[in-house]
């Protein structure tokens, strides 16, 4: 088929990043700006996310400004987080920019909160919308891949495996914090990526006996002087921490938390190591690479057949896509069989 060929419903569209940043946006981003040119459709790109919207902080692109941003993290679009587009006002001054450049729909990469903003606009508007999944976490219910995951989760494993060698030379324990306020996907992964002796995660409140101690206690005996604890940075114990175990010296969160408490019942002085925003960057993976793009032509497909409130999945190897409203009801679920193997592996000598 010729790109002339093609009957658009659309004919003008933006693109936007919004939320947290996460490998692979770069290559969502040039794969709407291909598959849109392709379709000989305009593509409007949109800076920092719906507040750029807000304040019209727009371009005309075109293929060469998504030349060589395949393989690079970040967002050339940049992401911010917009409070004023959560009013009716805000999104007011959003949708005169809409009709302002002439756009007929938006692609927004994000997550959850993103494509919330997104149907917000199109139910008070008429203006289409379509939502990629981009978050390291890959806690969006309604895909079972969300761009940056891969990529972040092997950041973290590199990393871990670097400090594995240090800590063996020393026969030391560490203490791992990974990303994740509310899920623990991306360290349940990792956990079992790089054989930890115990992982916590925010959806099963820990028990520190049960949990860590017992586990290196189990792997002491069986001979190991080192032993590697991944912590969701949103992990929390089932009971409240005495006072003096709120934080240790050298800072405050769910690993030095963890670190203080290992401390405390086994006499260890634990090496804590806070990943960070490390995990959000790097050159994203060949997966995260491949899904970004599939998504974002896929995307485009989406708004030239008319459709919107739409949320492009990836489910079973598939990339299709699911009614927006529909999709922001379901629920981060973690992986059941991860969760099996997690208590398999660890503590077992």
């Amino acid at each position: 088929m010729s790109k002339n060929d093609f009957n658009n419903a659309v004919k003008r569209i933006g693109v936007l990043t919004s939320g947290g940043d996460a490998p692979g946006m770069n290559a969502a981003v040039r794969a709407v700006v291909r598959s849109a040119v392709y379709r000989s459709i305009e593509v409007i790109g949109i800076r920092r996310g719906w507040q750029g919207l807000i304040n019209g902080d727009m371009f005309q692109m075109s293929t060469k400004d998504v030349s060589h941003i395949i393989n690079t993290g970040g967002t050339i679009l940049y992401t911010a987080r917009s409070q004023e587009f959560r009013t009716h006002e805000g999104r007011q001054k959003a949708y005169n920019n809409c009709r302002l450049f002439g756009l007929d729909g938006i692609v927004a990469i994000g997550g959850d909160g993103t494509f919330s903003g997104a149907l917000a606009l199109s139910t008070e508007f008429p203006i289409s919308v379509v939502g990629i999944p981009g978050t390291i976490d890959n806690d969006i219910g309604c895909t079972h891949y969300s761009i940056g995951y891969d990529t972040a989760a092997n950041t973290a494993m590199e990393a871990i495996d670097k400090l594995r060698d240090t800590m063996k030379s020393h026969e030391r324990c560490s203490v791992i914090e990974v990303m994740g306020h509310r899920a623990g996907n991306l360290a349940l992964y990792v956990g079992i990526a790089t054989g930890a002796t115990s992982v916590l995660i925010p959806e099963e409140p820990w028990d520190i006996q049960k949990d860590v101690v017992e586990k290196i206690q189990a792997a002491r005996v069986a001979g190991r002087t080192n032993f590697m604890v991944v912590v969701a940075e949103g992990a929390h114990p089932k009971k409240s921490p005495e006072p003096e175990e709120d934080s240790m010296a050298e800072g405050t969160g769910a690993g030095y938390m963890v670190g203080q408490m290992i401390n405390k019942h086994l006499g260890l002085e634990p090496r804590v190591t806070v990943l960070g925003h490390i995990q959000r960057g790097g050159a994203p993976s060949a997966r995260d690479r491949v899904t970004a793009t599939r998504m974002g032509h896929y995307a485009v497909n989406v708004l030239a057949e008319g459709k919107t409130n739409r949320i492009v999945v990836h489910k079973d190897g598939a990339i299709t896509d699911v009614d927006m409203v529909e999709g922001l009801k379901l629920h981060n679920t973690l992986n059941e069989n991860e969760k099996v193997v997690v208590k398999a592996m660890t503590g077992v000598y």
